[in-house]
């Protein structure tokens, strides 16, 4: 059995889950979220846990038991507890600010980029250097994350650029000074 798939998840008091019709719909304080499970897959509810069953140990029944488990468990921490990613915009005059349900960026570029965050997705700029996007679904969060990063990817020589809150950027050496009249004689 896959070690993730076969570990039970707990749920949490207030935490309702419905199956219905192939799909998982899973409801807490901070939201909803639902999604349509394989049919090969059995979903059981006993004692405030949640546990998947696989019919047999083929490679990809394996690689879905896994994978399902650990999405479900991810639904159930994103209604409970909900997901953050921050970013850390560095270089001068870079900054971001909030504009009514947009964000305004400026990455050095000649005109500023604004972006509009999906539905159930939330960004605060608590410092012009710095972005918190939250949300339930893990997934989005990270993909929302991903694209403000694309806006402006950390170059290697100053580190200029918008980066993951405390992702390390490998620096590289700039031009090696020339040495003048290196022919003596």
């Amino acid at each position: 059995m896959s070690r993730i798939g076969r570990k039970p998840v707990s749920i949490v008091k207030g935490v309702k889950i419905e199956k219905k019709d192939g799909a998982i719909k899973i409801t807490g304080p901070k939201g909803e979220l639902s999604a349509r499970i394989p049919s090969t897959l059995v979903v059981d509810v006993k004692d405030d846990q949640l546990l998947i069953t696989r019919p047999s140990d083929e490679k990809k029944m394996k690689a879905l038991h896994g994978t399902w488990r650990a999405l479900i468990n991810n639904m159930l921490k994103g209604v409970t507890d909900g997901f953050q990613k921050k970013l850390e915009i560095v270089g001068v005059g870079y900054k971001a600010e909030v504009k009514g349900k947009k964000i305004q960026l400026a990455l050095g570029y000649s005109h500023p980029i604004l972006f509009e965050p999906p539905k159930g997705i939330k960004v605060e700029v608590p410092i012009p250097t710095n972005i918190l996007i939250s949300g339930i679904d893990k997934q989005l969060v990270g993909q929302v994350a991903a694209k403000l990063r694309s806006f402006r990817p950390p170059e290697p020589y100053k580190g200029k650029g918008v980066k993951y809150e405390g992702e390390y950027i490998r620096r590289k050496a700039g031009k090696a000074a020339a040495t003048v009249g290196a022919k003596v004689g």
